[in-house]
């Protein structure tokens, strides 16, 4: 005698795991894109300091406070140059055969965790470590030099006159583990609830260490010390929509559109340290 068995499909999707972006906190949106897709910011110059000429000889016509100079006021010119979309359709029978599982709303959502999300992360960090104003020779990452190269780069800022505070390590996790095992790394993680919302998990020597993904950093990422005053990231435009029955379909069209960028000043270049590692 056969016996034809039960198959039993659950309410359940087995989703991809995704991670939150953390870029709000390495980054600013100092600048207004409202109503334009180019933004112009000056660059003004300062004028050197001298000896101030307190008894001039007969004749002089001058100033006693040295020679007068135009200040150069130059501009830096940022416009956006990423504009993205995506689009799908779910059919309405889909959606009902699929224990409501494939719903648009549940799918944009998905969308926006598992591609969009990731693909600005990795273009934000990118552009980061291109544009560091600190970024030495690649060098093998251990657990033996991790905090030596945490500190040299730290101090690479103090140097820079960057401001000491606000400034945050990003390691990926291969990296976090080796400064768990390093001896000379003593980490604070009593860390305000708030921050640890955000990413933040630790401090070390006045730094909020972020750990974020390998796949959205560049490959050879070691680690990078930035301060957000360095990076302007704007969202120019992000829009999602669901069509219910649009023309032509039966079920619901689905479309988002994310215009966005990131910059890094020219003269707070140096507010970034980013250390390549080698194999």
């Amino acid at each position: 005698m056969a016996i034809s068995l039960v198959t039993k499909f659950l309410p359940y999707v087995d989703e991809l795991f995704a991670t939150e972006s953390k870029k709000s906190l390495l980054t600013n949106n100092d600048f207004d894109w409202t109503g334009a897709h180019t933004v112009k910011v000056y660059k003004v110059g300062t004028s050197e300091m001298t000896d101030y000429n307190r008894n001039p000889q007969a004749g002089f016509t001058g100033s006693r406070y040295g020679t007068v100079h135009d200040l150069d006021a130059t501009t830096e010119e940022f416009t956006l140059k990423k504009d993205r979309s995506f689009t799908f359709a779910i059919d309405k029978l889909d959606t009902d055969e699929t224990a409501q599982q494939l719903a648009a709303a549940s799918a944009l959502a998905r969308q926006q965790r598992q591609v969009v999300i990731p693909e600005v992360d990795s273009y934000v960090y990118g552009v980061m470590c291109a544009g560091a104003g600190h970024k030495p020779d690649a060098v093998a990452v251990t657990s033996a030099n991790i905090y030596d190269e945490i500190i040299k780069a730290n101090n690479a800022l103090d140097n820079a006159e960057v401001p000491e505070t606000g400034r945050y390590l990003v390691v990926p996790p291969d990296v976090y583990v080796l400064m768990k095992k390093s001896k000379d790394i003593v980490m604070e993680t009593d860390i305000a609830n708030e921050l640890r919302l955000k990413g933040v998990i630790a401090m070390i020597d006045g730094l909020s260490v972020m750990k974020i993904p390998a796949t959205r950093l560049p490959a050879d990422f070691g680690f990078m010390i930035a301060h957000p005053c360095a990076t302007v990231c704007p969202t120019k435009l992000e829009d999602y929509k669901i069509h219910v029955d649009p023309p032509g379909i039966s079920g619901s069209l689905v479309e988002g559109r994310i215009c966005y960028d990131a910059f890094v000043l020219e003269n707070k270049a140096k507010a970034i340290y980013y250390q390549a590692k080698t194999e």
